[in-house]
């Protein structure tokens, strides 16, 4: 079993999502997709820091060339220093934006689209690899949380309205076959979130209005869970020296004032200690330092 959770920063998030380990500066970002800000959080110092940004800033990795990679609405864009560069924007209806994302073997980026009105099935997971934007299908009114195996051949894929995570096969030119059932949440238990692996390749989700993170065998069955203090619980990241640290990030938004007088952690990062390791996500590889054209084709 896993260790309790505990609230490490109460940062308030109206919609924190997105966690992901910077080894390179012993870091957790995060972002507040609501409140459009980027989050800094260093455990060591004790240190956060928070960047305002433009939009609904989705994701952030960190990237190979440096800086970060953050999903911003419709675009891909190279953050370093505070500045920001547009690599692509993505070719999707007005009402929709990006959401999750996660990096494979191979520095390819894996990330998915939604409905901001969270009505119709017009999201869709996305690759973007070598400066080549691929849409991979697997529709969704919100796609949340891909993951891939440590060996790059397959791709975890959550439908979170319908409460599915998929598992699906990837080939060696990294594209995804026919889509096959993981886990199917039941309703009492709330609707997944974001997913991670870890070193033993069992899936850690977050269960939004399930206040917990559960983790699933590769066989599908509940091998954990932890309880939150909070219900919308959105996605873990592994950190720390030897990352057996879980960092968990809430939302707020969604919640009247009862609820959160109920849950005023809500929107707070937490931690717990993890017996099994993650694994540090690879960089994500972009194609060069000059803006790629806006609105790259799709195969």
């Amino acid at each position: 079993m896993s260790g309790v959770a505990r609230c490490v920063w109460m940062a308030g998030t109206a919609l924190g999502e997105g966690p992901v380990w910077d080894d390179r500066e012993s870091c957790l970002w995060f972002v507040d997709i609501k409140q459009s800000r980027l989050h800094r959080f260093e455990p060591l110092a004790n240190a956060a820091t928070i960047y305002d940004l433009d939009g609904s800033p989705s994701f952030v990795l960190p990237a190979a060339e440096g800086g970060l990679l953050i999903g911003n609405g419709h675009e891909l864009v190279h953050w370093r220093a505070g500045q920001h560069l547009v690599l692509a924007t993505i070719p999707m209806r007005w009402g929709d934006r990006m959401n999750d994302a996660t990096v494979g073997p191979d520095g390819r980026v894996w990330f998915g689209s939604m409905d901001a009105g969270e009505r119709d099935l017009t999201g869709c997971v996305r690759s973007f690899h070598a400066g080549r934007l691929r849409n991979e299908g697997l529709p969704a009114v919100i796609t949340n949380g891909p993951a891939v195996s440590g060996d790059g051949r397959w791709l975890f894929h959550v439908d979170t309205v319908e409460r599915k995570i998929w598992r699906v096969p990837l080939d060696a030119d990294g594209v995804a076959g026919a889509a096959q059932l993981f886990v199917q949440i039941d309703p009492a238990d709330g609707n997944p979130d974001g997913v991670v692996l870890d070193a033993d390749e069992h899936l850690w989700v977050g269960l939004w209005g399930g206040w917990c993170v559960r983790r699933y065998a590769p066989d599908g069955t509940i091998a954990d869970e932890i309880g939150l203090p909070c219900a919308n619980v959105t996605k873990l990241a592994f950190g720390g020296p030897d990352l057996r640290t879980a960092y968990v990030t809430t939302a707020r938004t969604g919640l009247g004032e009862d609820a959160i007088a109920r849950q005023p952690l809500a929107g707070g990062l937490f931690s717990f200690e993890t017996e099994v390791p993650g694994r540090l996500l690879p960089l994500a590889r972009l194609t060069n330092s000059r803006a790629l054209p806006s609105g790259l084709p799709e195969s």
